[in-house]
Formats: C-alpha cells, structure tokens, sequence
C-alpha cells in the first residue's frame, strides 16, 4: 500500500468539506501552484431574442497534488469553503484530456496572429507620410 502525505486541502483529506455545485469543465490554465483555471460552457436564454446563447464560466480551483491536473484536461470540480480570495473550488476527478482542446488553443493563436498582421501595415503607412511632411518642409526652407 501506497502511503501518501496529505495536505489539508485534499478533498480525500477529513478536514475539507466538499458541498454546494460540481461542474465539470477543462483545464485552461495550470501556471500557478497548486491552482488551475477551470472552464466551462453554458447556455444562458436571452428573453429579448427568445433564444439561447453561449456563455462560459471560468473559477479557479485548487489542484491537489495527488491528482496533478494539466492544461487540456477535463476534470470535475465540487464547491468547498474559500481557499483564498478567488479559491472556492477542488478538483475532485480528473477525466483525462479533452478531445480538440490542442486544436481549439492552436487557432485561437493563429487568430492572434492574424490580427496582428492586419494591425502592422497601418505603422508603415504613417512612416510615409512622416517623410512626405519633412521633405515638404525641406523644400520650404530651401525655397526662402
């Protein structure tokens, strides 16, 4: 048998209460200790419109050691008493990686990307017309 040191923010730990919500969502960022960033996508309806909209929810969520959860992943997450000032979740079971999250997360960059190259040919523009200002004031200067 396996003996594990355990923290007192272990769900399988006594002292942490689990109770309130569970979501299951995907891990969209691991970057800090001991906490991911877990979304999800809901449909919320729109009375105005008489239809539905997606939305989506992210919380950040406390991410035991024994279950170490990575960007991709898709886990659950149950409400617990505040960890912190944003902390009000734990991860609870990690379900593996989601199908298409590499793929969703490698066209949100090209997105990025392409705006910037939309956004870059406006800059030599204005360095055109910068020189045209000055090579009109040269001339007026030559001319007086």
């Amino acid at each position: 048998m396996k003996t594990e040191a355990k923290g007192r923010k272990q769900p399988d730990f006594g002292s942490l209460s689990l109770r309130g919500r569970a979501f299951r969502g995907v891990v969209i960022n691991d970057a800090m200790q001991k906490t991911v960033t877990v979304e999800w996508e809901r449909r919320k309806k729109s009375q105005k419109y008489e239809r539905y909209e997606k939305k989506r929810t992210r919380v950040k969520a406390h991410n035991p050691e024994s279950i170490d959860a990575k960007k991709g992943d898709l886990v659950e997450i149950k409400e617990c008493r505040p960890l912190s000032k944003t902390k009000n979740f734990v991860i609870v079971k990690k379900f593996g990686e989601e199908r298409l999250f590499a793929e969703r997360e490698k066209g949100l960059e090209e997105s990025k990307v392409r705006q910037k190259k939309i956004e870059k040919p406006a800059e030599p523009e204005e360095e055109l017309e910068t020189a045209e200002k000055e090579e009109v004031e040269e001339s007026e200067d030559e001319s007086d």
